[in-house]
């Protein structure tokens, strides 16, 4: 999982100011951007990029691409802390998931670039990706039959979901939001 930004060099060092570390960078991708590994400071690896000829993620929010990336860690507080003093994100509540420790990230222009979810059960912290589909179940179908594995196919208030395991063990999650929910 990467966040974009403007100046990578200046950002890699705030990732250090506010309690991550840095694992590698930052380095130029050739023209295509600067980039930086990193973790934050609940352990969570994460990537800063700084876009070149190749800015990043063209298409979000729509089937076939990444609709958001989602902290899960068993320390939620000190996660929120550490994104708000790196990226000076807003913290939001989530009233849609009552008894779940969830709090959305915003820039401080409002956009949701996704969200931190306290979990005690957590035995890591780790970014999870999900991608949006079509068609939830179809492409649970297809995961297994070429080799991965799947989750069954559950309904959320945001629509139905799947956790799905590549046959190399990368896991990720994919759901199917009603048309209203995309954008």
């Amino acid at each position: 999982m990467y966040f974009a930004t403007r100046d990578c060099d200046a950002t890699a060092q705030r990732v250090v100011d506010a309690g991550g570390a840095l694992t590698q960078g930052p380095l130029d991708v050739g023209d295509r951007g600067r980039t930086a590994l990193a973790s934050d400071s609940v352990g969570a690896r994460f990537g800063l990029w700084q876009g070149g000829t190749h800015p990043g993620c063209r298409i979000v929010n729509e089937p076939g691409s990444l609709v958001r990336n989602d902290l899960s860690t068993p320390e939620p507080g000190p996660a929120r802390d550490f994104y708000t003093a790196l990226f000076g994100f807003t913290l939001d509540g989530n009233p849609d998931l009552p008894g779940f420790d969830f709090t959305f990230l915003r820039r401080p222009d409002g956009h949701e670039i996704g969200g931190i979810f306290g979990d005690p059960t957590a035995t890591a912290s780790v970014w999870q990706t999900t991608f949006e589909v079509a068609d939830t179940d179809a492409v649970a179908e297809r995961a297994v039959a070429a080799g991965g594995t799947a989750g069954a196919p559950e309904d959320s208030p945001y629509g139905r979901m799947a956790e799905i395991t590549d046959p190399f063990g990368t896991v990720f999650h994919v759901i199917a939001r009603p048309p209203a929910q995309r954008g």
